[in-house]
């Protein structure tokens, strides 16, 4: 389009023409040949994770995340002939409420232990936008020293909306882990809502992150949680802030003492720390291992992973029975007429699910 302002009535005014858009698509995508990702056996994914070579360690935990069947199958497989090789290590649940400073806190624990020997792998479950869906992942860069150790792993997974199958997850992740040699794992929790109780049903011990001088130590004293945890340390305890943390870790000790005696006969100890400055951090380590020294005398170490594999059996029944359900094709044509009928006041809500339920179960005892 020629430009007005080049009229013979505009004298002394010239616009030149402009150099065409060039295209946003690079020219050189279309000859770049694509490299096709090698798909591996089962038998050879079990081998690598064996052998402990991370790449394959990673595509396995790919496979298990991942929702199409077909990856699903050669998880499941992957997972069933690692599990004579699991078992062995230590099992860390970290939360705390964010802004904690967990992720910091993880690269010092894991800093100290790894200098002590072993392998470490760090399972972080990552909130994902309620929105769009998507997740940040960027705890490998709050983990400055894990992230290049060479005996470390860090795979931070989203929660996508769908907390209980990632936890479902994160627990066969943890089997892939061990079986490559991973003797201490940490699964970091989103610290909010219900992650807390799904991690706990997973790990040996239970570390629950405070941080003092916010106002609201009352407000951190909650049954749930206090309850679940196995140890409670107080971060920032340090400069200005040293005497809040004391405080804060006498508050926690008072309301420890209202709480009946947990089934593990361990009564949870208040510890303060820096993470920023690493100070503290042996005294924690050494509360971990004198609680896993406790319940393995007692007993209680394997009567917990009893318990929780137990509980996942139940929740896996739980989760395919959900899947079953909705991806059902005669249900789902189901679902948005009942939907209506209850939205307009045509029927309950107990009602409707009664006769999709009874639905579905007709269907599977046809197809029977």
């Amino acid at each position: 389009m020629e430009h007005p302002e080049n009229s013979e009535e505009y004298k002394g005014l010239t616009v030149n023409k402009g150099i065409e858009a060039p295209s946003i698509v690079n020219p050189y995508l279309k000859n770049k040949p694509r490299i096709k990702r090698k798909q591996f056996t089962p038998a050879e994914y079990v081998e690598g994770i064996l052998k402990g070579d991370i790449t394959i360690l990673s595509q396995a935990v790919t496979l298990v995340e991942s929702v199409r069947p077909d990856h699903q199958t050669i998880a499941q497989e992957v997972i069933e002939k690692c599990l004579p090789y699991a078992g062995n290590s230590v099992r860390i649940g970290i939360s705390g409420v964010p802004g904690a400073g967990k992720s910091t806190s993880i690269d010092v624990f894991g800093t100290h232990v790894l200098e002590q020997g072993g392998k470490l792998a760090v399972l972080a479950i990552d909130p994902s936008s309620e929105r769009s869906k998507g997740s940040i992942l960027g705890d490998k860069t709050r983990m400055e020293k894990l992230s290049v150790h060479p005996n470390s792993f860090i795979r931070p997974s989203p929660s996508a909306g769908s907390l209980g199958g990632v936890a479902r997850k994160t627990r066969e992740t943890i089997i892939l882990c061990e079986a490559g040699g991973f003797d201490k794992i940490f699964v970091e929790t989103v610290g909010v809502g219900q992650s807390e109780t799904a991690v706990h049903s997973m790990v040996d011990f239970f570390l629950l992150i405070q941080l003092a001088g916010t106002g609201d130590e009352l407000q951190g004293i909650k049954r749930g949680i206090m309850e679940m945890a196995d140890g409670i340390v107080i971060n920032k305890a340090d400069g200005s802030n040293v005497e809040k943390a004391k405080m804060a870790a006498s508050h926690f000790r008072n309301a420890l003492h209202l709480f009946p005696m947990p089934d593990s006969g361990w009564t949870p100890q208040v510890l303060t720390y820096s993470g920023f400055y690493g100070l503290g951090i042996k005294e924690i380590w050494d509360m971990i291992y004198a609680y896993i020294d406790f319940v393995k005398a007692n007993g209680y170490f394997q009567y917990k992973r009893n318990e929780q594999a137990r509980y996942w059996m139940y929740e896996s029944i739980e989760e395919q029975l959900r899947d079953s359900f909705y991806h059902n094709d005669t249900i789902a044509s189901m679902l948005k007429i009942n939907e209506d009928d209850v939205l307009n006041g045509r029927t309950t809500s107990f009602t409707a699910a009664k006769k999709l339920l009874d639905a579905y179960f007709g269907l599977t005892k046809t197809n029977e």
